[in-house]
């Protein structure tokens, strides 16, 4: 019959495609609309970076989705539980720009460092922005992550910090005797006496996660570096993150304080170590690192 409706599959790059052999009638147009977005194959491209870091394994681990429309909240959380990454980006482009959202397998956060460092290096490398920069909308505002030389550089907003209100909480998920404790808009912040205490800490995680704040930093002066921290995210599920872009929003203008210089080099993490330049100007923080491929494919959905 005429209005009786077959099906095709087509073979296209290896990925099996639904498609309609179909007389298209205006009365049949839903039901062809309908089976169409049940059956048709969604390809995305994906892509795995570690951020912050010279060297493949080393640094912090991010996934980067590009996406021709928002997907809905529940399937791009779907994917960021697949992916067990600390964070997944979502990116899209419109006429206005570029577009950046974050999920942790938890859930949706509103600033993630790494992740946005990914991001603009895949953008940049594939050649899908022009020239060395690549500015983002995001729900904490404008970010920017620009090109110098061989490092991929953050425009950050600067946070400011203050005593902490509850420093005998926040003291007691350490095992170290804590110098000062702060905390920022985001985190606890703690001083400890040197970065062999910061490396050896023991965090009380478990407690750390019912605490309001997103999480705890500890932090010390470095023999490598200006400052050495480490950072902990158990209420996103991160026990502890390799490399923080956002936790330096504070961590570098609490150093440039201490040091009385507004240019620092920083090292973050005790297993997957990486290396952030921090740059203090007015209320802005300018993070650079380095990226490294890890993987390239497409999700199939």
């Amino acid at each position: 019959m005429a209005d009786q409706m077959s099906s095709i599959v087509n073979r296209n790059s290896g990925k099996f495609i639904r498609t309609l052999a179909y007389p298209i009638r205006d009365r049949y147009s839903s039901r062809i609309i309908s089976y169409l977005i049940r059956y048709t194959v969604h390809s995305i491209e994906i892509f795995q970076i570690d951020a912050f870091t010279d060297k493949i394994f080393h640094g912090n681990p991010a996934a980067v989705c590009l996406l021709n429309e928002w997907l809905n909240d529940e399937l791009m959380q779907a994917i960021a539980v697949e992916n067990n990454l600390s964070e997944t980006a979502f990116i899209i482009e419109d006429k206005r720009g570029f577009h950046i959202r974050w999920f942790t397998p938890r859930g949706e956060i509103s600033l993630c460092g790494h992740a946005t460092l990914a991001a603009g290096f895949v953008l940049h490398e594939l050649q899908k922005c022009e020239g060395d920069a690549v500015d983002f909308s995001s729900k904490s505002g404008p970010l920017a992550v620009r090109k110098k030389g061989a490092r991929y550089t953050l425009d950050f907003p600067r946070l400011s910090y203050q005593l902490s209100k509850s420093p005998e909480t926040i003291a007691l998920l350490i095992d170290q005797s804590c110098v000062e404790i702060y905390e920022s808009e985001l985190d606890y912040m703690v001083l400890l006496a040197d970065e062999h205490k910061v490396f050896q800490a023991q965090v009380d995680v478990r407690t750390l996660a019912k605490l309001p704040k997103r999480g705890l930093i500890l932090t010390a002066n470095s023999s490598e570096a200006d400052f050495y921290s480490r950072c902990f995210y158990p209420k996103h599920n991160i026990p502890e993150d390799p490399v923080t872009g956002s936790a330096h929003c504070v961590l570098a203008p609490f150093w440039a304080d201490k040091l009385n210089k507004n240019t620092l080099r920083a090292i973050q993490g005790s297993f997957r170590k990486g290396e952030v330049h921090c740059e203090v100007l007015d209320e802005r923080v300018y993070l650079s690192g380095h990226c490294k491929w890890y993987l390239k494919g497409h999700l199939v959905i």
